[in-house]
């Protein structure tokens, strides 16, 4: 969805929350995910390509790891970035809405695309809504394929983009036109219109 992890980073925070906004100890979620693989620090480490060290430090909260770490472990882990920041949640939870009025989503401004997260304040969600302001106009904007676990879905509603995937040939979609795809495979969308386009996109948390 995006090419800045910071971004992808802050929207999954806003979707891991429990206990009205309480933040996730990033460490303790990582040595909780490491126990239950039953690792030990060394198998967990050299699983995710870092230094025991470094994982440790994670762990202990004296180091706030870098992107290109959250990916390490995340791969070796075998979990999605956003679940390293998404609290395991086992209960059903019924009878909740989030009403969000037009503009007073949060944005999340990226070189690529522009997000305005919806029904921010509703917690553990399976879907995660928000609308994207297309800025990018052609496919070297971005540093290779956007892909992550689940699936998604895109509705125009402004403009005219170009949805590229790394298995189909690239579509022109204009206003009303909406697609559905496996989001483990790699997608990107620019404006192909003179005026940067405006989308709906939903993407599955599970």
């Amino acid at each position: 969805m995006t090419k800045d992890p910071r971004s992808l980073i802050r929207i999954a925070r806003n979707t891991g929350h429990e206990h009205g906004g309480e933040p996730l100890d990033l460490g303790q979620r990582v040595r909780d995910l490491r126990k239950d693989k039953s690792w030990t620090l060394e198998q967990a480490a050299k699983q995710a390509g870092l230094a025991r060290s470094t994982l440790s430090k994670i762990e202990n909260g004296q180091m706030s790891p870098t992107y290109d770490a959250l990916k390490k472990l995340a791969v070796g882990l075998e979990i999605s970035v956003p679940q390293l920041f998404t609290q395991p949640q086992q209960e059903k939870v019924n009878g909740r809405m989030a009403f969000t009025r037009s503009g007073e989503g949060h944005s999340h401004a990226t070189a690529t695309y522009e997000h305005e997260l919806l029904a921010e304040t509703l917690t553990r969600k399976k879907m995660l809504p928000y609308r994207a302001r297309v800025r990018a106009r052609s496919m070297d904007e971005f540093d290779g394929w956007v892909r992550h676990d689940g699936e998604e879905f895109l509705y125009v509603l402004t403009g005219v983009i170009r949805l590229y995937t790394e298995f189909y040939e690239p579509v022109d979609m204009k206003r009303g036109d909406s697609a559905y795809y496996d989001s483990t495979m790699g997608h990107n969308v620019v404006s192909i219109s003179e005026e940067d386009a405006n989308i709906l996109w939903v993407t599955s948390l599970g």
